[in-house]
């Protein structure tokens, strides 16, 4: 596994483990402030920067991801390719394709932007709230995958059908459909007509 700020063990003078921060911003995306990852997510949730990628393969399908067993927010269950914060500072384009391959082992071979959206998605398993302004990105993956077991439990390439099919039994993050259907112009644009998206 890769060693980012992320993964790296930090131990202050104190003896205890250096908080994950996140940015907080206002409703237009302006960052006013920074919060300790886990309390961002505490209710009522503060409006944090986040980002959401959707990959896709030579054959317009798309890469979702199953997120491990082992992570303290909605674990084990499915979502779009990869998602996360920004670190205080770090421009999204940036923060996508860094943690695109630290989950998954391949950096996009093509990674755009496709807009923001807003939105407050209680997670009714683990009680806490994804309040977030969240900068999407589509783009291609033509790498074989190298998924991190402690990030990802699985990984799919699917058709519009095969993730209708999908969502209806399996379950998905809160987020998920929100975010697709805000990047679905973009995701139009790059695979084309045929694939159905």
């Amino acid at each position: 596994m890769p060693i980012t700020p992320a993964t790296a063990t930090h131990t202050s003078s104190n003896g205890t483990a250096d908080a994950i921060l996140l940015e907080l911003v206002d409703e237009n995306g302006v960052t006013i402030g920074t919060a300790e990852k886990l309390a961002a997510h505490q209710p009522p949730g503060q409006l944090h920067r986040a980002f959401s990628v959707f990959l896709f393969d030579e054959r317009g399908r798309l890469l979702l991801q199953q997120r491990a067993l082992g992570k303290y927010h909605s674990p084990g269950v499915w979502s779009n390719t990869c998602c996360g914060h920004p670190y205080p500072g770090e421009a999204p384009f940036a923060a996508a394709a860094r943690r695109t391959f630290e989950e998954l082992g391949v950096s996009p071979s093509l990674l755009a932007e496709a807009g923001t959206v807003r939105y407050n998605h209680p997670d009714p398993e683990s009680g806490l709230v994804e309040q977030e302004y969240n900068h999407l990105f589509v783009g291609l993956v033509q790498s074989p995958l190298r998924p991190d077991a402690e990030e990802v439990g699985d990984t799919a390439f699917v058709t519009p059908a095969e993730l209708a099919e999908r969502h209806a039994k399996d379950t998905f993050s809160s987020w998920f459909m929100t975010v697709l259907d805000a990047a679905r112009p973009a995701v139009r644009e790059l695979t084309g007509p045929s694939a159905g998206w």
